[in-house]
């Protein structure tokens, strides 16, 4: 434990990489969740010299309620729960308009480059913090049928209920400050702006041309 609030995400990827030390230099590769993991992550990956790139996914909603998750899905993964009353043709219809979304979106963040390969790597998954961790729980679980080595999870903040979840889900699980009057990830910052695209674009142009 630091402290009661972090200044920003800067001063959070500093932090995150003295925990992280033992991982520089290594076969490791850190995936930062867009917007707000990247500025963590690029810190991160400077600290520790290591290649940073993008995890991308977006859950699908069941059909008669789009905030209600049954799966999730990244550029070449999925992951699905049993609802045996929706139908294939929907799941099918739903997984390929995500995965063109987020296809696009890669595009728009990293360019022409191809997506880092993680087989056999360290994969450290970094985001600015964690709210509900459904979406990182879901990445989780697709980043696994690549067959990482392991899988590092290190976040600034969550609340502190949601430690052993993630301590059961990941490899290892990394945090500065886990809170038990959790009132959102920005609570916990002094300084938790809207981290714009082009900062993303920006932040992943400068790691890649440098290495």
């Amino acid at each position: 434990m630091y402290k009661q609030l972090l200044k920003d995400r800067t001063e959070a990827g500093f932090l995150l990489s003295e925990k992280l030390k033992k991982y520089q230099n290594t076969n490791s590769v850190i995936l930062a969740v867009p917007r707000g993991g990247v500025p963590v992550g690029f810190v991160i990956s400077k600290t520790l010299h290591l290649p940073l790139d993008i995890v991308l996914s977006k859950k699908i909603g069941h059909p008669n309620n789009k905030e209600f998750a049954i799966g999730a899905v990244s550029m070449d993964s999925m992951i699905l729960d049993k609802h045996p009353e929706v139908p294939k043709k929907y799941i099918d219809h739903e997984i390929n308009k995500l995965r063109q979304l987020l296809k696009e979106k890669y595009e728009l963040y990293s360019g022409n480059r191809k997506p880092i390969d993680i087989e056999n790597k360290n994969v450290i998954l970094v985001d600015d913090g964690i709210a509900t961790g459904n979406t990182l729980l879901a990445s989780i679980a697709m980043l696994r049928k690549k067959n990482p080595a392991k899988i590092i999870v290190a976040v600034p903040v969550l609340p502190s209920d949601t430690v052993p979840l993630f301590e059961k889900n990941a490899d290892e699980f990394i945090y500065l400050i886990a809170s038990s009057y959790f009132r959102g990830v920005g609570s916990l910052y002094e300084e938790f702006n809207q981290v714009e695209d082009e900062e993303v674009i920006k932040m992943l142009s400068i790691i890649n041309t440098t290495e």
